[in-house]
């Protein structure tokens, strides 16, 4: 979480427009200890709870589409919340994989505490409530579904890769440490290490700390 926020519960502003899964994200939210400071259901109420509740807010949750158009007002006002507050984490819900989304909303801000999931995976609460607060911290989440699909249809951005290390970096982009993949892998950490930095010096990324560039290769394919 950022320096400034402790490891406490969250103050969140949703938005979504349907108020049957709205309600039912205020239940779950508040059932792991967390503040709903505001729900709405529409970009400009979003707008406007955030403005209202400036530094108190910790992390942003909203859909994509929303009224009037339905299209991806969501998502412009998340990217417009970020442009103001370049640090301000934003988790998106989608309910379909939106390639372009996913890559204007991991554009946004800093490049930090960004997430994109689908709308199916908040019906695995606990993995749902643990990327949110990842993303809370700083951190970038995008679905495993998401990161499939990127992989598939984007192969020239990893033409150099090996395919064991489009395996790890697809494990990176779901935002899983060198242990967890590690284990997915059935391989040492050390090994894991190893396709990590081939795979940072494949994609030509700059001099920067671990964290950032590991952020940088997932970011690559998404910009491509």
């Amino acid at each position: 979480m950022p320096a400034d926020v402790p490891d406490r519960p969250l103050r969140i502003v949703l938005a979504e427009d349907s108020v049957l899964l709205r309600e039912g994200l205020i239940g779950l939210l508040t059932r792991f200890g967390h503040e709903v400071l505001a729900a709405v259901g529409d970009a400009d109420a979003l707008l406007a709870a955030v403005a209202g509740h400036g530094p108190d807010v910790d992390v942003v949750v909203t859909d994509v589409r929303m009224p009037p158009g339905f299209q991806d007002e969501g998502l412009h006002a998340a990217v417009r919340l970020r442009e103001g507050r370049p640090g301000l984490p934003v988790l998106v819900l989608s309910q379909y994989v939106q390639r372009a989304y996913a890559a204007e909303l991991l554009d946004s801000g800093d490049g930090t505490g960004v997430g994109y999931l689908l709308k199916d995976r908040v019906g695995q609460v606990e993995e749902f409530v643990a990327a949110l607060r990842k993303v809370a911290a700083g951190g970038t989440v995008v679905d495993p579904e998401v990161v499939r699909q990127l992989l598939r249809r984007r192969r020239d951005p990893l033409a150099r890769l090996t395919p064991r290390e489009r395996e790890v970096l697809a494990l990176i982009a779901e935002g899983r440490s060198n242990g967890a993949i590690a284990r997915a892998l059935v391989v040492s950490e050390a090994a894991v290490g190893k396709h990590i930095g081939s795979i940072l010096t494949k994609l030509d990324l700059p001099p920067a700390d671990d964290t950032h560039r590991r952020v940088l290769a997932v970011l690559t394919y998404l910009r491509s």
